[in-house]
Formats: structure tokens, C-alpha cells, sequence
């Protein structure tokens, strides 16, 4: 789950007599941290985001035709879980216990677990829980305003958001995410990165975000539609979220 920001033109109009006209104030152009403001207030606020302390959603995933339920877990600290069921038996995408994680093979089922690189990136993936713009400064990452792009044929505002460096086969590689926001809602629409590993690495990834609920004072999308180099991927349709659910820790745990 990961949220966000852009640049604003904001026409303040303001009157003042001079020679029996009337004047227009410039426009003004809002910072990055102003429109990061306007997104919290409009999604639920910074503090209600930063007291959350887990998130568990159920939905379905939609690919090649085919609906598969799926179950996503999250807690404030570094724990994650990814399951789906398909053909009546629970797999295990991705399990995250804050220092290891582990997937299930999907031809043997039998679990496999993390590369010692791919645990240095997930915690990193993890940290930025519940939202990457959070606290990004303290995080080491940097937000900067770009211009603006359509989407879905409606001008969005265009954010790049820098994070700290990963490794992919043992070599840095820069970790970039551009968000883009509706220019009324402040609400993000899109998302856009480069897959980094896996059988899309190097693939342009944009996944659209739509149908925002509102969960405990808190918004979120309940539809987020993902496409590589611009070709049609999977679609996660949300049925529900829960927030500051209890979570049994041993769901994160490498089976024995």
C-alpha cells in the first residue's frame, strides 16, 4: 500500500482599487510538502496514517481471464503477507516476518526462502508502511515535482519520488516511483516504476488506482489496475479492508 504528491497552480483572486480596476494576485505554485498537506487532509489525515498499526485486505485478482481471491497483510512492524487461493488451496505469494521471508514454489508448493539480497530490499519495501510519503525525509527518500501528464485522458500531476538505492544481482540500482494526482482531490491516480526483478524485470509498470472507500476515517483505493509496457496485467478488486486488526505473528513464519 503503499501514496504521493504534485505541483498545484492555486489562482488566489484578490481585489485592491487602483485606477478603477480590478487586479488579479498571480497564481501561486504549491511545494511538494503543501501538497503532500492537501493529500492527508483529504485521505484522513497525517496523524490518524501514522498511528495505524496493521491493515488486512480480501479481494480478488483477475489474470487471464481467471478470478482468484486474494488475502494481503500488513503491520506497522516490517510484517507482511501475500496469499492467494486458487483451485481450493491457499499459496503463499510472499511472507514477510520482519527479518526473513520466504514464497511458495508454485509447482512443487513447497516453501522457498529469501535471498539474503532480496530480504535487504523487502525491508526496505516494508519501512515505507503505511504510506511512502509518510516520512520520507527521514527515510533518505526525495520528492520533486514534474510536469504534468494524462491519464486515462486526464491531466494528473506528475511526482518522482527517489528511495534509497537496491540491489539487483548484487548491484545498485536506482528505486524510483512517479505518482500522479488528480488536480481537485489530491487523491493519487496512478503509480509508475520499473520492475526490478522477476519475470517482468525491466518492464514499465503502471498500476491505476480508482473506486476510493472511506475505512475508519481513513481512503483507500479498493481498485488498482496494473499493466506492463502499457500491455493489460492483472486488476485487484478489493471486497474489503480492515484496519488495527490483531495479527497472529506465526502467519509470517517460514513453516517447519
Amino acid at each position: 500500500m503503499q501514496s504521493i504528491k504534485i505541483i498545484f497552480a492555486l489562482l488566489l483572486l484578490g481585489t485592491a482599487a487602483q485606477a478603477q480596476k480590478t487586479l488579479v494576485k498571480p497564481a501561486k505554485a504549491l511545494t511538494v510538502d503543501e501538497i503532500l498537506d492537501k493529500y492527508y487532509e483529504a485521505s484522513g489525515g497525517r496523524s490518524r496514517w501514522d498511528s495505524l498499526q496493521s491493515v488486512r485486505m480480501n479481494g480478488t485478482v483477475t489474470v487471464q481471464g481467471m478470478e482468484i481471491p486474494v488475502t494481503i497483510v500488513q503491520t506497522k512492524t516490517g510484517q507482511q503477507k501475500v496469499s492467494i487461493n486458487f483451485q481450493g488451496q491457499e499459496t503463499t505469494q510472499m511472507a514477510f516476518d520482519g527479518l526473513e521471508g520466504w514464497s511458495t514454489d508454485f509447482m512443487t508448493q513447497r516453501p522457498e526462502k529469501m535471498t539474503a539480497e532480496t530480504i535487504a530490499n523487502t525491508k526496505q519495501q516494508v519501512a515505507d508502511f503505511p504510506d511512502a510519503f509518510l516520512h520520507y525525509k527521514d527515510r533518505g527518500h526525495t520528492a520533486t515535482l514534474e510536469d504534468k501528464e494524462s491519464i486515462e485522458g486526464r491531466e494528473a500531476f506528475k511526482v518522482k519520488l527517489t528511495k534509497n538505492q537496491v540491489k539487483v544481482n548484487g548491484q545498485p540500482q536506482e528505486n524510483v516511483v512517479y505518482y500522479f494526482f488528480d488536480p481537485e482531490s489530491f487523491l493519487p491516480v496512478a503509480m509508475r516504476n520499473t520492475s526490478l526483478s522477476g519475470q517482468t524485470k525491466g518492464a514499465s509498470v503502471e498500476t491505476l488506482l480508482d473506486d476510493y472507500r472511506e475505512v475508519k476515517g481513513l481512503l483507500f483505493p479498493f481498485t488498482s489496475t496494473i499493466s506492463y509496457n502499457g500491455m493489460p496485467g492483472e486488476t485487484i478488486r478489493l471486497e474489503n479492508i480492515e484496519t488495527d486488526v490483531a495479527v497472529e505473528p506465526g502467519i509470517f513464519a517460514f513453516p517447519k
